[in-house]
């Protein structure tokens, strides 16, 4: 539940505490776990010293009995049992001896002297194996060290049972166990220091950026936004620069559409101005110029008419995106050569060929009426920016996912520079030869919005006086 609860949580931390807090516990483990792990060692090397220390002392007692033949000698010697106890006092415990008969003949404590012990660890010592135990639920070590006899064959005569008190041990790791508490306090708080230290550094480009960040908040969008100290932080820049600059462009693009678009729209209007102002002037105005006048002012308002309708279908497409398309199946042969049906009084007013070769019957998932409007828009520019004799020849293809319609003419061509620029709304290559063709500059715009909303893609290939090509491709099936 632990990590669940963390990610539920993150979005409200900042990213210096999240730093602060990993850094702190990864640099908190090696500290907690190596305090009860030296202890342990600590406490284990005072055992095994005390315990060696105790078997080489009791070694020593052992030879000296054998020596004197203490397990044999009646009385005792008195100054073996005084060493006897007085090493028992040092390892604060008990020392028993225990002769061939299992019996007690001698003790420190004087508790069970005449007694039989025939425990395992001292039949294991009758038979060579000496023991060495110790017991950490009641903390104290056991031992068993033989007694040979005086006699050249060394016989095992006897056992001496050693148990000394580790009680002082424990006291003295439980003090340095103290200690190292306040060790491992001392540590926690420097590391505390230095883990804040580190994540104010590792945040400093972040703040650099968030700077700069705010500065273009609050409209200096001119500034570029650097900074390299992480690779994240430099991919992030660029990112943030890329999204600037076309965020620029599309400011740029707006302001450039509402010039564009007063433009246009003032144009037809000074136009119709300057013809009815020009009848108002003049008197007794003949018959004949009077209609050519109001010839010139009906194309006027009909050429603003159009730019109005070209400007509200662009609006209706960029707020549906897609969403608004009336799909069925239509037979895409039948839809060009109505289409061509239709621009043929045009093409043959400018004696431009129409060509269309259809490769195979063609049927896909369209809006007829959008995408009637876009390949007539193709065509129509491909007779209107032509020469005088020439052609337009219009193929029709498919393969098993897309259809393809080509548009292809043998005009004036698009210089190559200008390429990029010729879907933007507005613009024209040659303005005045477009106004003379009646082109309204959006044409090409509302054509390759169609296309996008169908799925499709609109491909340009044009060299210029060579002629233009247009490569239609859209999908046979149409999944929303």
């Amino acid at each position: 539940m632990f990590p669940f609860k963390f990610f539920q949580i993150k979005h409200t931390i900042s990213l210096r505490v999240t730093l602060i807090i990993v850094l702190f516990i990864v640099g908190s483990i090696p500290v907690f776990i190596q305090n009860p792990v030296l202890l342990s060692s600590y406490r284990q090397s005072l055992i095994e010293s005390r315990m060696q220390d105790i078997q080489n002392q009791c070694w020593i007692l052992s030879n000296k009995m054998t020596r004197s033949g203490y397990l044999t000698m009646e009385p005792k010697d008195p100054l073996l049992d005084n060493e006897m106890s007085v090493k028992a006092d040092m390892f604060n415990g008990r020392i028993a001896v225990i002769n061939r008969n299992f019996r007690i003949i001698s003790d420190t404590f004087s508790l069970s002297l005449g007694r039989l012990n025939v425990s395992e660890e001292v039949i294991r010592c009758f038979n060579g194996e000496n023991t060495n135990k110790y017991n950490p639920e009641k903390r104290y070590s056991a031992l068993t060290i033989p007694i040979y006899s005086n006699s050249q064959d060394k016989e095992i005569e006897g056992v001496m049972i050693v148990t000394a008190s580790s009680e002082d041990l424990i006291s003295r790791v439980s003090d340095v166990s103290e200690k190292g508490a306040l060790l491992n306090l001392m540590i926690l708080s420097i590391l505390a220091i230095v883990v804040a230290l580190i994540a104010k550094l590792i945040m400093k480009p972040f703040k650099e950026l968030q700077r700069l960040l705010d500065r273009s908040a609050e409209g200096n969008l001119d500034e570029t936004i650097s900074s390299h100290a992480y690779k994240e932080t430099m991919k992030i820049t660029d990112s943030i620069n890329l999204t600037l600059k076309k965020l620029k462009a599309v400011d740029q693009s707006r302001e450039e559409f509402v010039s564009n678009v007063s433009h246009e729209l003032k144009t037809p209007i000074t136009s119709i101005r300057v013809l009815a102002d020009s009848l108002i002037g003049m008197e007794e105005v003949p018959v004949e110029l009077y209609r050519e006048f109001m010839s010139d002012i009906s194309v006027e308002i009909e050429r603003e008419s159009k730019i109005i309708d070209d400007l509200l279908a662009l609006v209706r497409m960029d707020k549906t995106s897609g969403g608004n398309l009336n799909i069925a199946q239509v037979n895409i042969n039948g839809l060009m050569e109505l289409i061509l049906k239709r621009l043929r009084p045009i093409a043959g007013k400018r004696n431009v060929e129409l060509i269309f070769e259809s490769i195979r019957e063609v049927t896909a998932d369209v809006d007829e009426m959008k995408l009637s409007l876009a390949l007539s828009n193709l065509v129509e520019n491909a007779i209107k920016y032509n020469v005088e004799s020439g052609w337009v020849r219009v193929t029709l293809d498919a393969d098993h996912k897309f259809f393809y319609v080509k548009v292809a003419d043998s005009g004036i061509g698009i210089p190559e520079e200008f390429q990029e620029h010729v879907f933007e709304r507005f613009y024209r290559v040659d303005k005045a030869r477009s106004r003379e063709t009646g082109g309204t500059g959006l044409g090409l715009s509302i054509t390759k919005k169609i296309i996008l909303m169908h799925q499709g893609a609109l491909k340009l290939q044009s060299k210029e006086g060579e002629g233009t090509t247009f490569t239609v491709r859209i999908p046979l099936t149409y999944i929303s």
